[in-house]
């Protein structure tokens, strides 16, 4: 874990030197001493705070992760006693969120989740990003229908989420996120056929 006592703004600005590096040459050539002269730092600060570019990775797919939780809760708030149609929509439109899909943040998802396969820390932030991502659809979905057929819907959309995301990052045109959207809502609507016209029918017979 990094340590703590690094003012924020300093190291907000090794995030975005992370992030730069690994958008220019790839994470296996973003090296401590590349990051540092985007930077504008010593090698040895980032040896220090964060225990080399391991630490560092870690700390900015952390930031990124809290990017993506306010722009998935910022969207929500905004949903006063919000349906469960509204509240998966908002989820859906977060997580194609400008922090998530500019070049560099793009580009370190992908870096993340190749590393997570071999690092133990990275695999555990992976998850817990997973687990977050399933039971926030999950909560919902059953608002709508049986438990199994909830869990069923929550990994199918969290991995339309994902494959969207994944295949748009990778294509040589980039993500096209109103595209994505618009297919990740379509989808959505054919998992919600007929659960969203019952509960209307159940709570009008109660």
């Amino acid at each position: 874990m990094p340590k703590t006592g690094m003012e924020p703004i300093r190291r907000s600005q090794l995030i975005q030197a992370t992030m730069a590096a690994i958008d220019e040459v790839g994470l296996a050539d973003a090296t401590v001493m590349r990051i540092a002269r985007h930077a504008g730092v010593s090698a040895g600060i980032i040896s220090h705070y964060f225990g080399g570019k391991d630490g560092l990775l870690e700390a900015t797919m952390r930031q990124i992760l809290s990017d993506l939780g306010e722009a998935v809760a910022q969207r929500r708030r905004q949903l006063v006693n919000g349906s469960p149609r509204e509240h998966i929509g908002a989820i859906i439109d977060g997580n194609f969120d400008r922090s998530q899909i500019i070049g560099p943040a793009a580009k370190t998802w992908l870096a993340f989740w190749a590393s997570s396969m071999h690092k133990a820390q990275l695999q555990r932030l992976q998850h817990v990003n997973d687990q977050r991502l399933y039971s926030n659809l999950c909560c919902q979905f059953r608002r709508l229908m049986p438990h199994e057929e909830a869990r069923d819907a929550a990994r199918g959309l969290a991995a339309m989420i994902d494959g969207l995301w994944l295949r748009g990052t990778l294509s040589p045109e980039g993500l096209d996120t109103e595209r994505a959207r618009r297919l990740a809502h379509a989808y959505l609507d054919q998992l919600l056929t007929g659960y969203e016209t019952s509960l209307a029918s159940t709570k009008e017979t109660a």
